[in-house]
């Protein structure tokens, strides 16, 4: 759907017949043959729409003045930006979050044995504590994401929790997510790409995700119950021999990508290699032992991955491919591509690809370095990268809370909103997480959507002052359509504008 299209059904909730035509026709008009540099006001709204979910009211103007390079600078050493109190106060309260990850998954295990014998009250105790579970874990990512001034990280928790996508309603993941985020994404959202890898693929959560706690060498014989145990008991989860499901996925998803050149035998060969690689979830509970690498389960044969002979040597074999895999040439251009269609367009520029795959390499996988040579780049800062994204259901949310500059309330009705998008928190079923590019998120229902929930946050905000935190974002055609409207509608009109859907 074209933008010159959308434009009028967007406006058709809101205005009289009459201006929408006016609205789109005035759209399909403007075309100029060549755009000027940005000004500094343009080049601080877009990098608040980049390295951050949107402006909040004064940020336009506060980054105007401190200057784009010093903000990009000061994004990129998140460490340095304290934290408000009132967001740390409200993160500490938290127990779901805060609590190490042996605790959760001791009282998601509990719970669950108590619904055994079909106790209705030990029914509703469980909903309760997984109900619990999962909306302090997505009242901390949005809590952050709203009200952190480190904007970038959380950008990037966003960027690499869909990358190395985990399931929360898979399971034990109900219980793993809130540690997987806190423990193996975020710590390393701007550090090396080696580190995060290695925390992804040891983290219980991915591990029982993709099933990896499960392969074992062809011909293993569990010892005997009393012995050992595994996270869930039952026919599911018994050990049955070589699970591929985790290293297809690092190897098309996390690493090297579709086009990485390597073949099924490649596939299989790496299973191989990462036999072994598991958890257990009473050694989880009782000791917080959140990664085991079982020898009896692994494959003690030679392999043969990616052309090379990988002799047996146990745990350090899954190590040596993900040293491989981290500095291989095609993950560095596959990062680069996905980390330049996140922050330019959703069909990037093949040399700038090119420049942030060396600079990958370069710098041995340095994400903060990578960042920094696409954040200095002429086609991020180009003026046809402006507004070129369409926001996804969750950027587009967490923006308009950041416009509205609201306290933000209870979390379900936000959750709510997102599950009405097509975009739950943590619910993307498949492992390629969800997209970020304007097919994947732009249709008429979806439009509509997204007016209902700008139509019913706009009550208490002031249209006057919401226009002036936006800044350079809505464009002086909608500014002109906003203000010949009723003032009721004023500020919805500004939050279901194509402006401001897209960034």
């Amino acid at each position: 759907m074209k933008p010159s299209r959308w434009t009028a059904l967007v406006f058709a909730t809101l205005l009289p017949c009459g201006a929408v035509a006016v609205y789109a026709t005035a759209a399909t008009a403007d075309s100029p043959a060549a755009a000027p540099a940005l000004t500094p006001e343009q080049a601080a709204t877009h990098v608040l729409n980049r390295l951050a979910f949107g402006p909040r009211p004064g940020d336009v103007e506060r980054v105007t003045q401190m200057g784009v390079q010093r903000y990009i600078d000061s994004q990129l050493n998140p460490e340095a930006i304290p934290l408000p109190q009132a967001l740390t106060e409200r993160l500490a309260a938290l127990d779901a979050v805060q609590q190490p990850t042996a605790e959760t998954l001791g009282r998601f295990l509990a719970v669950r044995e108590m619904v055994k014998d079909e106790d209705e009250g030990a029914k509703a105790k469980r909903r309760a504590v997984i109900v619990a579970m999962t909306e302090q874990t997505a009242e901390a990512r949005i809590a952050r994401a709203v009200d952190s001034p480190r904007q970038l990280q959380e950008v990037m928790v966003d960027f690499w929790y869909n990358h190395f996508n985990v399931f929360e309603g898979k399971g034990l993941d109900r219980a793993l997510v809130a540690g997987y985020e806190r423990d193996a994404i975020r710590p390393y959202a701007l550090g090396s790409f080696r580190d995060l890898l290695g925390a992804t693929a040891k983290h219980p959560a991915m591990l029982y995700y993709l099933d990896n706690w499960l392969s074992t060498a062809n011909g293993y014989t569990p010892p005997p119950r009393g012995r050992r145990q595994l996270p869930e008991q039952g026919p599911k989860a018994k050990a049955s021999g070589l699970n591929e499901n985790y290293a297809r996925e690092l190897m098309e998803l996390h690493t090297l990508g579709v086009d990485g050149g390597y073949t099924q035998q490649d596939v299989t060969e790496l299973a191989r290699m990462l036999t072994g690689w598991t958890f257990n979830a009473r050694q989880l509970v009782l000791h917080n032992q959140a990664f085991e690498f079982d020898a009896g389960r692994h494959d003690r044969g030679d392999k043969v991955w990616l052309g090379h002979r990988v002799q047996s040597g146990g745990q350090s074999e899954g190590e040596y491919a993900l040293d491989v895999l981290a500095m291989h040439p095609a993950t560095a251009h596959h990062i680069s591509y996905e980390l330049a269609q996140y922050f330019v367009q959703d069909n990037p520029p093949p040399a700038l690809v090119d420049r942030l795959a060396r600079s990958y390499l370069d710098s041995r996988g340095d994400i903060r370095t990578v960042l920094r040579t696409l954040f200095a780049s002429a086609e991020f800062m180009a003026p046809s990268a402006v507004g070129a994204k369409f926001k996804t259901p969750y950027q587009y949310v967490v923006s308009a809370e950041r416009a509205a500059n609201a306290p933000l309330g209870e979390i379900k009705p936000i959750m709510g909103v997102l599950n009405r998008l097509g975009m739950p928190l943590y619910g993307c079923q498949t492992p390629d997480g969800y997209k970020n590019t304007q097919d994947a998120w732009l249709n008429p229902d979806a439009l509509s959507r997204r007016i209902a929930f700008a139509t019913a946050l706009s009550p208490q905000l002031d249209p006057a002052v919401l226009q002036l935190a936006l800044g350079g974002e809505i464009s002086a055609r909608t500014r002109d359509t906003v203000a010949a409207s009723p003032p009721k509608l004023r500020a919805a009109m500004l939050l279901g504008s194509p402006d401001f859907m897209q960034h």
